[in-house]
């Protein structure tokens, strides 16, 4: 029997996209071929740490990522090398959530590996679109926020799969809208032809978040809609923003008083 967690490993620790992405859709295959399985006596997994990833983009404090108009190629190729850089990240994302968390139903590991063959290709689209802009993956600084979270919720499964998801991932059904928008507004329909793909597949990404959270709360006795909340003023603080897409994010599972919740909490962010 091949080990699931160890194939999600390699392919988390590879540091060359190209490889990161072969290995991704070479473990993805082989899961549904039936070669790969959860193993309950692998090695459990060490502290968390950084995921394989190339020497560039060179990482910054979020505040430090400049802002550009989408007036230029310069500026749109910007755009599209920090949703990119977002969908790298959830690769490793998607495969630390397979390696990490032991001990669930099969659909778990197969929802998430599915997803980690989703945001590859979705990077796949964004590098390419962003060489038809004249750069690279590399080429801009990026932040880290979405691995930092990771690393604080690498201890328990019910928080990893209520702030990752539900909460950062989730913001890419909130902002994606407006992006759009502003690049049909340039003209930029390329760019926007990729972003359609994203927004439609990335709702069920956030649903896979949505239904594990809600495994995990049942499992362990809790009451789903208090603890992430509970969850949220633990983790976030003051940092959660609205609006959100209500439509999408009731697509993705949230139900309508969770997103009253939300936007309460927003307002007073």
């Amino acid at each position: 029997m091949h080990d699931l967690h160890a194939a999600a490993k390699r392919c988390l620790d590879a540091a060359d996209p190209a490889d990161k992405l072969r290995l991704t859709h070479a473990t993805w295959q082989a899961f549904l071929a039936g070669e790969l399985h959860p193993d309950p006596s692998s090695p459990a997994p060490g502290p968390i740490d950084a995921p394989g990833r190339p020497e560039k983009p060179r990482l910054v404090p979020q505040r430090q990522v400049p802002h550009r108009g989408l007036g230029t190629a310069e500026g749109r190729a910007a755009l599209v090398h920090a949703v990119a850089h977002i969908e790298f990240n959830a690769i490793n994302l998607a495969w630390d959530a397979v390696y990490r968390f032991r001990g669930m139903p099969r659909d778990y590991y197969r929802d998430w590996a599915s997803c980690a063959h989703d945001e590859a290709r979705h990077f796949a689209m964004l590098t390419g679109r962003l060489a038809e802009l004249g750069h690279a993956y590399g080429d801009f600084d990026a932040h880290n926020g979405l691995w930092e979270m990771a690393g604080k919720t690498a201890h328990h499964d019910t928080a990893r799969m209520a702030l990752v998801p539900r909460v950062l991932e989730a913001r890419g059904l909130d902002v994606t809208p407006g992006m759009i928008e502003r690049l049909l507004s340039v003209g930029d329909e390329r760019t926007v032809a990729v972003l359609d793909v994203i927004l439609r597949e990335e709702v069920a990404h956030v649903a896979a978040g949505t239904r594990w959270f809600r495994h995990c709360c049942e499992r362990d006795g809790l009451d789903p809609r208090e603890t992430f909340l509970d969850l949220l003023r633990d983790y976030m603080g003051r940092n959660l923003r609205g609006p959100f897409n209500r439509q999408a994010r009731l697509a993705a599972g949230f139900d309508a008083e969770e997103l009253d919740r939300l936007a309460e909490l927003a307002l007073h962010a």
